[in-house]
């Protein structure tokens, strides 16, 4: 597929997404669903993104609105804007879906999407996982992804700031 202009159609707002799960629903597709800040894409995003796409026909990504990465990670950050960052994730195989939420958690977006698995990348347990719950309670599964070891985006500004 060599069509640039679909990239762009794979970022969606709150109800054109919420028209495509129902279509994907409708077609009996499963769905994934997976968010982070994504600042700087890196082999280790591959890697979390590829092992949450493994898991259902479908992966939708929410991206933490440029407000929402200030909060978690400090006044610097993000380094690259909330439309690069959809941007990037969009032109990625793996991904179907891109929507930016601006909450400090994707509760409410997770409660609206209600997938089949919700993934998570770390060192966390079930329990600690935002949505979680709701997901178990739809039927849904709760999926947690190792990371890759050696690869963060603030261990990249770091190695850039001592450069």
């Amino acid at each position: 597929m060599r069509k640039a202009d679909i990239i762009s159609q794979k970022i969606y707002s709150l109800d054109e997404l919420r028209k495509e799960i129902n279509r994907w629903r409708l077609l009996n597709k499963t769905i994934a669903f997976t968010n982070g800040c994504f600042d700087i894409l890196h082999e280790g995003h591959i890697f979390s993104l590829s092992q949450a796409a493994a898991g259902a026909d479908f992966l939708i990504v929410g991206v933490n609105a440029d407000s929402s990465v200030k909060k978690l990670k400090g006044k610097d950050r993000p380094i690259n804007t909330e439309e690069s960052r959809s941007l990037l994730l969009a032109s990625l195989l793996m991904v179907d879906a891109v929507i930016i939420f601006a909450e400090d958690t994707p509760l409410e977006l997770i409660k609206i999407v209600l997938p089949d698995v919700l993934v998570k990348g770390g060192d966390y347990s079930i329990d600690e996982v935002v949505g979680a719950k709701e997901v178990i309670a739809n039927g849904g599964k709760v999926v947690i992804n190792p990371i890759l070891p050696g690869f963060s985006t603030s261990g990249l500004i770091e190695k850039i700031h001592r450069l």
